[in-house]
């Protein structure tokens, strides 16, 4: 990372869709967002427009090109300005629309994290695209924020990775549908400014104090 960069990095999941809420793997199955979720990504909108607080420049807004983030970036009243492939979320292969209770009942014991996904991704092949997001982000981050719309294991592996962790380190993180995780630094290394927020979230914490 820049040694002085002006930025930060807010992540943001997409909303609830059917399968998300049930527990489902979901990776190309390109779903709606459920009324609730339609609901949450309006209520993360706001928390994203009250953490990155007033007179800042526009951010670059980043999504996957999967139905239920370009919903959730639109209900949360941001406009993309690229729709990047390579945030798309974890390729679950055969696992796709099965529960981890399902899974294991063929591989016990069976985790994204810790086990093969039959003709799926691998974690680290997740990570090296989502390093190419993160190396495009930091260009950025010199003179605005950035916000990535994406989705839950893809988003935890980005965490890992900004933060120079192998991709199973993201089993450590957690980020729920329509929750926000703001990626920040400590003049100039990667920290977490804030993980996991609901919508709801009131009172935000304040930004560093070399954001600007």
């Amino acid at each position: 990372m820049s040694a002085t960069p002006i930025g930060r990095i807010y992540v943001l999941r997409h909303g609830e869709t059917e399968w998300s809420r049930d527990g489902r793997h979901t990776s190309r199955t390109d779903l709606p967002l459920t009324e609730k979720g339609q609901e949450a990504a309006r209520t993360a909108g706001r928390l994203l427009e009250t953490l990155r607080g007033a007179d800042v420049p526009p951010p670059a807004v980043w999504t996957s090109p999967r139905r239920r983030a370009e919903d959730t970036a639109r209900l949360a009243g941001l406009e993309p300005s690229a729709v990047r492939e390579d945030l798309v979320e974890w390729d679950y292969g055969a696992y796709e629309g099965r529960t981890t209770p399902e899974i294991r009942e063929e591989v016990p014991g069976w985790t994204v994290w810790s086990h093969p996904s039959p003709g799926g991704e691998t974690g680290d092949e997740v990570a090296a695209r989502l390093d190419h997001v993160l190396a495009d982000a930091e260009q950025e981050l010199a003179a605005r924020d950035v916000v990535l719309v994406g989705h839950g294991h893809a988003g935890r592996v980005l965490i890992a990775r900004y933060l120079g962790l192998g991709p199973a380190a993201g089993v450590g993180f957690a980020f729920d549908a329509a929750s926000v995780t703001v990626l920040g630094h400590e003049r100039g290394v990667p920290r977490i400014d804030l993980l996991n927020a609901p919508g709801g979230l009131v009172e935000p914490p304040p930004p560093p104090a070399d954001r600007h």
